[in-house]
């Protein structure tokens, strides 16, 4: 999906969001090529916004493992082994890692969140629908689900 000025407008995007976009995407781009953008220069507010604002898609990125600062996807995530965010992890559709998930902030997704390990966030962790984990889920601040919450082991939350 191509997202320009026009769009941003339409979807009400505040003036420094579109000012971000306007510098960096004079000519409109690719909603991933925008999201992986607000992740290399951390702007999560932004990435969260466009997410909304596009909804799930049907993408699936699949890895074999996955390190980094930030991760902001539309679609389903799917990592072989592990997923480690020093910041945050976002999908639009569902996060899967057939190890564990760690983010030193958040982990949202619209839809579910499994990990065929734990999953731990220093702050939240959110899911539009389910959320599993083969071991723990531990979460620095609040754990939401849509639906329901599963661990092998316990489930910890700091709020």
């Amino acid at each position: 999906m191509k997202i320009d000025l026009a769009w941003l407008e339409l979807k009400n995007a505040c003036s420094e969001g579109a000012e971000w976009f306007k510098t960096n995407f004079p000519e409109g781009g690719e909603h991933q090529a925008v999201l992986d953008k607000l992740a290399e220069g951390g702007k999560r507010d932004y990435a969260q916004w466009l997410l909304n604002a596009i909804g799930p898609t049907k993408d699936v990125l699949e890895l074999e493992s996955w390190t980094g600062d930030w991760l902001f996807f539309a679609g389903t995530i799917k990592v072989k082994t592990s997923i480690t965010a020093k910041f945050a992890v976002m999908a639009g559709s569902g996060i899967e890692a057939g190890e564990g998930i760690e983010a030193g902030s958040g982990i949202e997704a619209g839809e579910g969140i499994k990990a065929g390990w734990g999953i731990k966030a220093g702050e939240g962790i959110e899911a539009g629908e389910g959320i599993e984990a083969g071991e723990g889920i531990e979460a620095g601040e609040g754990i939401e689900a849509g639906s329901g919450i599963e661990a092998g082991e316990g489930i910890k939350a700091g709020e």
